[in-house]
């Protein structure tokens, strides 16, 4: 895949819930293309449209005008997504839950424990990789979250709010660890933040260099 390869275009895309008088613009007129390596950061206030221009990018709602397209992705894996809201199964631990992606793409266990490990252990969450969720901290399970999305390596992160569970000195542990897997693999990441501070932060050591790109303004509701 060339540099110039376009993962995801938006073209006068707008996400309005509801009709009439009580009608919310989330995202109006958004236009943006993402490729290969490309560090995004969507700023705003809670409440700006941050999380549903997100869920368009990722094909988790459709616009309801302009357009959204995904030219050089082949399908759902090539996107990895962190919700802002909880999204661990219950029922699985922690490293089942990391590994989930990869078992329903197919990939048998054997092959899942190496990427598994790795993830957990860049977001500081290996001693949790037996636990279950109810077992954990809302911050811890946002880490986790955040491993299952590295362990799955795909063309293109999204990542909505991955710090705002949680302390300084942790969110810059995630936020390295995400800049870290982007540079490894040469994927796009795109971040949405309420925090100023979350906008210039580079990655944690010399690695691929990536054209960045300024980041859009925050589309308003």
């Amino acid at each position: 895949m060339s540099g110039t390869d376009v993962l995801v275009a938006c073209q006068d895309a707008a996400l309005t819930f509801g009709r009439g008088p009580t009608a919310v613009v989330a995202v109006h007129g958004a236009n943006l293309s993402i490729t290969p390596g490309d560090r995004l950061a969507i700023v705003g206030p809670s409440g700006s449209g941050k999380s549903s221009l997100l869920h368009l990018l990722a094909g988790l709602e459709c616009p309801t005008s302009g357009t959204v397209t995904w030219p050089h992705l082949d399908g759902p894996g090539d996107i990895g997504l962190v919700f802002q809201a909880d999204s661990l199964v219950p029922s699985l631990d922690v490293a089942e839950n990391t590994a989930l992606p990869l078992v329903l793409a197919g990939h048998p266990e054997t092959q899942t424990r190496h990427p598994v490990t790795e993830a957990l252990g860049l977001v500081g969450a290996a001693a949790l990789a037996e636990r279950l969720p109810e077992e954990i901290s809302g911050g811890q399970a946002q880490r986790v979250a955040v491993a299952r999305v590295l362990a799955q390596q795909p063309c293109l992160i999204l990542a909505d709010e991955p710090t705002g569970r949680l302390d300084h000195a942790t969110g810059a542990r995630v936020l390295d660890a995400l800049l870290t897997a982007a540079d490894r693999t040469g994927a796009a990441l795109v971040v949405t933040t309420h925090d100023p501070a979350v906008a210039p932060r580079r990655p944690p050591r010399r690695g691929r260099r990536a054209r960045r790109r300024a980041a859009p303004r925050a589309p308003t509701s």
